[in-house]
């Protein structure tokens, strides 16, 4: 294991609603059933790049309940992963397949996928970001100790976040002030 010193950043990022595009007139937690529905956020590749110059790991995460229960195939979410991969400078995506009912560790809010991937990607999780727009991330960031910055939504519910924004661009600049400055939030 790395000193605390030599340990890395990342910016987890949720992938419905930050890294794809929800449809105007679908509920804010939906997530597409199919490639043919997936629409990757093509504007948040310049922003990502930004992060990633700077030395940001790239990190997307996901609840996927749609594959325990049957409603989604692994298959379409592989190749919309490809996808994600293929347009967006992304290090890695990591999934949480089960459904709310099942207890699973790395479901949001639970903090099992952060802790993951600073096992994977040995990882400082206090000076680290999570980017999203819904609560169940920002409830999962307080947990690992990293810092929440939401894009402004109904989702947000009334959980503890860090800092809210109005969108992905906005998030970007104050994250890259931040880390020039080197100040994190985290409680």
């Amino acid at each position: 294991m790395l000193s605390q010193g030599f340990m890395k950043q990342a910016i987890f990022l949720e992938r419905d609603g930050i890294l794809n595009l929800v449809p105007a007139g679908r509920p804010l937690r939906w997530t597409p059933p199919t490639l043919a529905e997936f629409r990757v956020n093509e504007e948040a590749a310049p922003l990502l790049e930004r992060l990633r110059a700077v030395g940001f790991r790239l990190i997307a995460t996901t609840n996927q309940p749609g594959l325990s229960d049957g409603r989604v195939a692994r298959r379409e979410v592989d190749r919309m992963h490809e996808l994600l991969r293929a347009r967006l400078p992304l290090d890695d995506i990591l999934v949480c397949p089960h459904g709310e009912g099942e207890g699973c560790p790395c479901q949001k809010p639970r903090p099992g996928l952060f802790t993951e991937a600073a096992f994977k990607w040995q990882l400082n999780l206090e000076r680290c970001f999570v980017v999203s727009d819904k609560w169940q991330d920002a409830a999962a960031a307080r947990m690992a100790g990293c810092t929440s910055l939401l894009i402004r939504s109904p989702a947000m519910s009334v959980v503890h976040y860090d800092i809210a924004l109005p969108n992905l661009e906005v998030i970007v600049e104050r994250i890259l002030k931040m880390h020039a400055f080197g100040q994190v939030l985290a409680a």
